[in-house]
């Protein structure tokens, strides 16, 4: 996916940033069967588009956090902690990958987003 325009640096790197996905919005009208892995998914693919990697690895403790009000019920909003990391295992599709994590926070109001430190 990140692929290297000509006179541009390269965009890849180890990193790190917090991001705040609301959930609502993105499994608004679908099942209510459906909500929490469409949640999952819709997580994993926002991870693909902002850190330029196919391979994500959605923490455990962020999966239980979806779906700890069970399948319809989710968290409107939640905040991620999404780190780019290379690959020490060389299976071929890319030398990156990214690890998604839970972020715990009491309010969600002005937070923006952030790079963090590893």
């Amino acid at each position: 996916m990140g692929k290297k325009e000509k006179g541009k640096p390269n965009p890849l790197g180890e990193v790190s940033r917090d991001y705040t996905i609301n959930l609502h919005k993105a499994v608004h009208k679908e099942t209510f069967k459906r909500k929490a892995p469409r949640a999952v998914s819709h997580i994993v693919r926002f991870a693909q588009k902002n850190m330029l990697t196919d391979d994500v690895r959605v923490d455990p403790q962020l999966n239980e956090a979806i779906w700890a009000r069970g399948i319809r019920n989710l968290p409107r909003r939640i905040r991620v902690r999404l780190q780019r990391k290379k690959k020490e295992e060389d299976d071929g599709k890319g030398k990156y990958y990214t690890l998604a994590q839970y972020v715990p926070v009491d309010s969600f109001d002005n937070l923006k987003t952030e790079i963090t430190k590893q």
